[in-house]
Order: structure tokens, then C-alpha cells, then sequence
């Protein structure tokens, strides 16, 4: 069994190399993953760039949406997680410290008092392996694990946080019932997913915005559940405020995605769509931009405006069991995959800066 481990290490923007590091030593309340992928995230393109993140932040292991194989744990910890040896476990950024009062009371993902998380902690601190972007990967006393079934094929169980994120941002915060209207707009992995998440949680109409240049994206939407897709760009764009109206004969949408990265457009876009007290769930981050809002329209129409950060616990069980149900061909999301010394093009791929422009889930497999 070798001692070092092999992972890839973001040293500036842009900037990855392939390090070794020991194997960590593990104790009673901690364990070890062996990563059998790690899904590639939009903000990963950010973070890559260097867009997100303290400018001055120091080498670290990208890589926060990690699943795989347990490898060690300690006896404590695996009575504390429910886990063994040979188990699969899918992981999520944020390690809370489980003790203050957010902790306790279920809002883990405000602690104030966490220190680390995967995929976002510097090499610096040990033992080293916090992301996802390596053959093995720490389990702190801390960490946050799902299990998953250990029959789903690699690239469907990498789906967890995208699927997480649909069912957290449309299901959840949008609070879709039976017969809903609920417009998404943008076709990338987690808008797909917010159709499926949409239609499991009983959505009616399923209305989801792609550019021309998402053809094949739209067209998964459709098989993953999506009544209407609507090109907003080009010769034949269309005006998606517009289309709804026709669409629900003026009655507007009941619910409004806006899962776009960097465009400020669709906010606009998901106040008008939605009916008077409708909700509107805002996900996609603008690169810390400024967006103009007219503030008056959230006033006068009564609209619940929602920010969503992250996915949460219960979005995330919730995912595994949507993806292990089967009721979603989520196989056909996953278009690439790509080994621990191609981190970079796979991030790449994903935002289109690399390839063909037909990535959808794109995962990095660190032992394959």
C-alpha cells in the first residue's frame, strides 16, 4: 500500500500540478476516502480563474463534489457516520464544527466557528488531502457524508450536489406543489436537475431558457422532464417573459429559477415571469457585480425573493434517493470524464473553453 498520495493542487490562477502527499494517519473520530470522481462545478471555472476565493489564498486541493469508496475510518466515526470500510459516501463542502448554536439548530451552513471544507482548504493545513481533486481525501471528525448506494455506475453518483442543487433551489426554496407553473432559466447540469426536481415535487409546466448554442442541452431538458424550451438568444431568441405570458394565457408562472452565471439579464427576467406573490429563487452568482434591480417590482407584485447558497443535508438525501430511484435517465447527463492529471482540461471542457461545447456533467476520476 503506498504511502503518498497523488493529487492536484491549484497553485495560482489557472495554475495546476499534480503533488504527492502522505498518506494521512487515521484515528478513532476520523477516516479516509478513496475519490472515485469528483464532479466539475460552474464555480469551479471561477475558482480555476481565480475569480472566487481570497486573491491571496495559497495552494490548495480544488475538487468539492466528491464521492467515493471509504477506505479507513475509526471506530468512533463509523458509529457517528453509520459507515464502513467498503461503504460509498458522497461529501459536501462545508465541515461545520457541529457544536455552536446554527449547528444546533440545523443551520450548519451559517457556522461561524468552521475552519475548513473541501475542496477550498490550503495545503498548508494537515493532513493536506481536503479536496476532491486527489486519489484519497480526508474525512474529518466534521465532514458532512451521504451514503450512496454502491450500485449506481461511477457517473451517475457523482451527480449528488447538481441534483442536490435542483432539488434544493426549485423543490425547497421554491416550494413547488402539485400542478405548479415554474419557469428555469438556464440548460446547464443543475437547470436540468431543476426540471427533474421540478416535475418529482409535481410541477405541472416545466418552462426552461437556453442559448442557441445549448441545442443539446434543451433537448435533455425535454427527456428530463421540460414542457417548453425557449432559445433567448440569436436570429430566432426568443423573449421569455413573453413566452410565458402565452403560455399560461396571462396568469404568469407560479415559480422562477434564475440559475444563470454572470448574466444579469434573467434576474430581470425571473421577476416579470412570475405571478403576483409568486417566488423567485436566485442561484446563479454574477462574479460580484452590481445587477440593476427595479425594486418597485418586487414591491408592487408581493414576490418572495429568495438567495440560494449551497445545498443543504436535506437536499442532498433527498438527490441520492431521485438519483437511486432510477425515474431519470441521469446517465445521459454525464457527457465527459477525465483523469487526475487532466483537472484543468476538465474544467475547461465544462465551460466550454475546451472541446466541442457539449459538456454537461463532466467528473474527474482520480484512480481511474
Amino acid at each position: 500500500m503506498s504511502q503518498m498520495v497523488r493529487a492536484a493542487v491549484q497553485t495560482g490562477p489557472r495554475e495546476i500540478e499534480v503533488r504527492e502527499f502522505p498518506r494521512p494517519q487515521i484515528g478513532p473520530d476520523d477516516g479516509l476516502l478513496r475519490v472515485e470522481a469528483n464532479g466539475i462545478c460552474g464555480s469551479d471555472v471561477e475558482i480555476f480563474a481565480g475569480h472566487i476565493g481570497a486573491p491571496d489564498r495559497g495552494p490548495f486541493i480544488p475538487g468539492h463534489e466528491p464521492m467515493g469508496i471509504v477506505e479507513e475510518v475509526g471506530e468512533r466515526a463509523a458509529e457517528r457516520w453509520g459507515v464502513q470500510p467498503g461503504d460509498r459516501v458522497a461529501l459536501e463542502v462545508i465541515v461545520p464544527c457541529r457544536a455552536c448554536s446554527d449547528c444546533l439548530t440545523g443551520r450548519y451552513q451559517a457556522c461561524r466557528f468552521r475552519k475548513y471544507g473541501h475542496g477550498v482548504t490550503g495545503i498548508e493545513v494537515e493532513p493536506t488531502l481536503w479536496g476532491g481533486f486527489a486519489e484519497y481525501m480526508y474525512l474529518s471528525p466534521t465532514s458532512v457524508l451521504h451514503r450512496v448506494s454502491n450500485d449506481l455506475p461511477v457517473e451517475v453518483a457523482a451527480m449528488y450536489n447538481p441534483l442536490g442543487a435542483g432539488v434544493r433551489w426549485a423543490a425547497q426554496l421554491g416550494e413547488i406543489g402539485l400542478g405548479d407553473t415554474v419557469v428555469v432559466l438556464g440548460s446547464g447540469q443543475r437547470g436540468i436537475a431543476a426540471v427533474a426536481a421540478a416535475k418529482a415535487a409535481g410541477a405541472g409546466t416545466v418552462i426552461i431558457t437556453g442559448l442557441a448554442s445549448d441545442g443539446h442541452k434543451l433537448e435533455l431538458a425535454r427527456e428530463f422532464g421540460a414542457d417548453h424550451t425557449v432559445v433567448v438568444d440569436g436570429a430566432d431568441g426568443r423573449d421569455i417573459v413573453e413566452v410565458v405570458r402565452e403560455l399560461t394565457n396571462g396568469e404568469m408562472a407560479d415559480v422562477a429559477l434564475d440559475l444563470t452565471p454572470m448574466a444579469a439579464g434573467p434576474v430581470t427576467d425571473a421577476l416579470h415571469t412570475v405571478r403576483h406573490g409568486g417566488i423567485v429563487v436566485l442561484a446563479g452568482l454574477k462574479g460580484g457585480r452590481e445587477i440593476p434591480l427595479v425594486t418597485d417590482v418586487i414591491i408592487n407584485r408581493g414576490l418572495v425573493v429568495k438567495g440560494a447558497f449551497g445545498v443543504d443535508a436535506d437536499a442532498n438525501k433527498a438527490a441520492i434517493a431521485l438519483l437511486e430511484s432510477g425515474r431519470f435517465p441521469f446517465e445521459k447527463l454525464h457527457t465527459h470524464t477525465f483523469g487526475l492529471d487532466e483537472v484543468g482540461l476538465a474544467i475547461d471542457t465544462l465551460s466550454g473553453r475546451a472541446g466541442d461545447g457539449s459538456a454537461v456533467h463532466v467528473s474527474v476520476h482520480p484512480n481511474g
